[in-house]
């Protein structure tokens, strides 16, 4: 898996103290990633990749939890929806894109395994959010976005069961986790101008597209 983050910290040197730091103060525990990316587009390598890192928490994705275990992780300087969310600048997007392709060469990660933070923590984790640009990245083929143009928006039927349905079948967590934060999590990255919570017919009609692409 390739899990892509944002820091949520006040600047980049923040981040990368955090990150490296063996004994943060208590009740802090110890993070890190394989990489960090910085807004210029500087790329700190941290951690090996064949090594763990311990960037994911508790987690869950496609029936595995602990995902440290079989992930690649990656942090993208972001003050974060703490501190003061932006755009992330087009140097570190291109930076990101890059760094991922190599990732992406060096093992088998299907696409629908190029997840978010938030898709694999939604009740703990908003990153890398609303703003980060997923659709560009699978346009170079780095995860998954669906194209939804000319799908009958009226032929999708609304209902909550439907759409936990199709969220287990693209394999976000569903035990113990309420549907709207689940929900949520999918729109931060699938239907960014609509983070409603809400099983509408748009998030309905996004979901059963991204469904079908995980499933391919």
């Amino acid at each position: 898996m390739l899990v892509l983050h944002y820091t949520g910290m006040k600047s980049a040197a923040e981040a990368l103290d955090r990150l490296c730091d063996p004994a943060p103060p208590a009740p802090l525990r110890p993070v890190s990633c394989h990489y960090l990316v910085e807004e210029d587009g500087l790329v700190w390598r941290l951690v090996p990749e064949e090594r763990r890192a311990w960037h994911a928490g508790a987690s869950f994705w496609r029936g595995h939890s602990l995902l440290n275990a079989r992930s690649i992780g990656i942090e993208i300087v972001n003050p974060g929806h703490e501190w003061g969310y932006r755009p992330f600048p087009a140097l570190q997007m291109a930076a990101v894109a890059e760094l991922c392709l190599e990732i992406l060469g060096r093992h088998p990660i299907p696409p629908r395994n190029v997840v978010a933070h938030s898709d694999i923590a939604p009740d703990r984790k908003e990153d890398p959010g609303e703003l980060f640009d997923w659709q560009g990245l699978a346009s170079l083929g780095i995860g998954l976005w669906p194209a939804i143009d000319g799908r009958d928006l009226s032929a999708v039927p609304d209902g909550e069961a439907r759409a936990a349905a199709l969220l287990r079948r693209i394999g976000f967590p569903l035990d113990g986790v309420d549907l709207p934060t689940v929900l949520t999590a999918f729109q931060r990255h699938w239907r960014q101008d609509a983070i409603t919570g809400r099983a509408d017919a748009g998030t309905l009609l996004r979901l059963q597209a991204v469904a079908e692409l995980s499933e391919k």
